[in-house]
């Protein structure tokens, strides 16, 4: 047997490989996204030699088992004792899983993590490769936590880390934290800390670890200025759960979600406030939102958005000026903009609104990204409402995909965003239920005559 290197190339937005490097990935057209990476591969000669006869020895041993055989008991989860957090992972840790923990920077990584230490009372080790000991010392008196639980270790060698875990098994950890896996290297593979070989090498080892441990562990992962991680897909390859820690770092509120789980659901989300104590959870993040909001104020719909399996309701808000050049602006915060233009020409063409010499800004209220098209409906209801300076009956909540043909088509889960709309208070809920058509939403949800300066 006889081991020889290969180099090759592999795209760092969707982990397509190539023998050569492409200036276009074929597979999601992305440019200038390739990035060499080497691999080790071993040559196997088989049928005749010493390799051979081992290893047709060896596949004697290896025994076929029939599935209905199998008895499935579900995984022993233990809690984090914060309910938001527990929510995404389908109920709390799973013994040796891995869970890749990704967000903007400043966004609250690092903070999340150290609240998750200080809720836990077992013993959590924190290996910190980004921030010194010191900086993570300020960070838990700041949250008011002493950190009695929580060891540290400040080591960036991944196998000097797997050998100081190994160490101490008598008292191992309850959980492992590791801030962040790009900081990690080996000398096993080549390449410098944070390149794909690399970060691929540490993690394949870590998740090895966790798993002959049983000890659940949470790398931590960058982000690039494009808004994805660091080698996402060949780290979502290797790990059992991918949360990422969504929002504005302008505003107070986090969303971290989900979008891998080999132990529960996909696509939940749980709902963080930042205090200077730290993220906090939002029990109720409806009636939050829409604290703030303007009673009678033309251009604000509330609309019922599915975050996972919660409804949410949410604030859109617009507002339309006369443009000052001979092309209308379109400016939009929080919501597709290309999306946008479809709706302001479905409301020209279908509804007989003049929106071609006003400038459009859209805002969803609380600085965070709505993308389903169940909010069509509100957006044409505020964009409405701001032109003829009109606001929309109170008590009025909106949810709906507006069609081409000026329809309100039929939206999923629609009983769940009806019944969290009417235990708020908002008693008037428009949807595809209602009326098919947006003109006739429209006429139904103004106040006809009344207008802000009454």
């Amino acid at each position: 047997m006889q081991n020889k290197q290969r180099t090759f190339y592999v795209c760092k937005n969707c982990a397509f490989e190539s023998a050569r490097w492409l200036g276009q990935c074929p597979s999601c057209g992305e440019w200038n996204t390739f990035q060499e990476d080497e691999t080790v591969i071993i040559s196997k000669k088989l049928g005749s030699g010493s390799f051979g006869s081992k290893h047709s020895k060896s596949v004697s041993n290896i025994q076929k088992i029939n599935l209905a055989s199998v008895i499935s008991n579900p995984p022993k989860r233990f809690s984090t004792n914060i309910s938001e957090f527990d929510r995404v992972l389908g109920g709390g840790f799973v013994p040796g899983q891995t869970i890749l923990l990704s967000g903007e920077p400043g966004i609250g990584k690092s903070t999340i993590l150290t609240s998750i230490a200080k809720h836990i009372k077992n013993k959590v080790l924190y290996v910190c490769g980004e921030e010194s000991i010191d900086q993570i010392k300020l960070r838990v008196l700041r949250m008011g936590y002493k950190g009695e639980n929580l060891e540290m270790l400040q080591e960036t060698d991944v196998l000097n880390i797997v050998t100081a875990i190994e160490s101490d098994l008598e008292d191992k950890p309850a959980v492992i934290i590791v801030d962040s896996v790009q900081t990690l290297y080996s000398d096993e593979f080549s390449g410098i800390a944070g390149s794909m070989t690399q970060v691929r090498g540490c993690a394949l080892i870590l998740t090895t670890l966790a798993k002959n441990l049983g000890i659940p562990m949470v790398l931590v992962g960058h982000v690039t200025k494009e808004g994805v991680a660091a080698g996402p897909k060949i780290l979502e390859h290797i790990v059992d759960t991918v949360l990422y820690l969504e929002g504005d770092s302008q505003h107070l509120y986090r969303i971290l979600r989900t979008t891998k789980n080999r132990f529960g659901p996909v696509s939940e989300v749980g709902i963080f406030e930042m205090r200077e104590t730290g993220l906090e959870e939002v029990s109720n993040p409806s009636d939050l939102f829409l604290g703030q909001r303007m009673q009678n104020s033309p251009g604000s719909a509330v609309t019922v958005v599915m975050e996972g399996y919660r409804p949410i309701l949410f604030e859109i808000q617009a507002l339309t000026v006369k443009t000052a050049f001979g092309y209308p602006r379109r400016t939009t915060s929080g919501f597709n903009a290309n999306r946008l233009q479809v709706l302001i020409a479905i409301l020209e063409k279908r509804c007989g609104l003049n929106l071609s010499s006003h400038d459009v800004y859209l805002s969803v209220a609380g600085g965070f990204k709505v993308n389903e098209y169940a909010v069509d409906l509100a957006v044409c209801a505020a964009i409405a409402s701001a032109l003829k300076d009109q606001p929309i009956k109170e008590k009025t909540a909106f949810f709906g995909e507006c069609g081409l043909n000026g329809e309100i088509r039929k939206v999923p889960h629609q009983e769940k965003r009806i019944k969290e709309a009417k235990k708020l208070g908002y008693t008037n809920v428009i949807s595809s239920e209602k009326t098919t058509s947006i003109s006739q939403a429209l006429s139904m949800s103004l106040q006809a005559g009344k207008r802000a300066s009454d």
